[in-house]
């Protein structure tokens, strides 16, 4: 209990200082823009998740 708001004290003040939580996004605007050129020239979007790297739900999140 005690360590949970510490943790929770540390994680509000680096949030107060501006420091990102979480990880990084995987899905650039460089990378969907790519998405969306496959798309356009006829590829599908599991061929296209797997040249990117990222995950179908990424993907398909990505381009809605």
């Amino acid at each position: 209990m005690i360590e949970r708001n510490l943790i929770r004290e540390r994680t509000s003040a680096a949030r107060a200082r501006g420091r990102a939580c979480g990880s990084r996004p995987k899905m650039t605007s460089k990378k969907i823009k790519q998405a969306k050129l496959m798309r356009n020239n006829g590829m599908s979007q599991l061929e296209i998740a797997e040249i990117l790297g990222v995950g179908r739900t990424t993907l398909y999140r990505h381009l809605k």
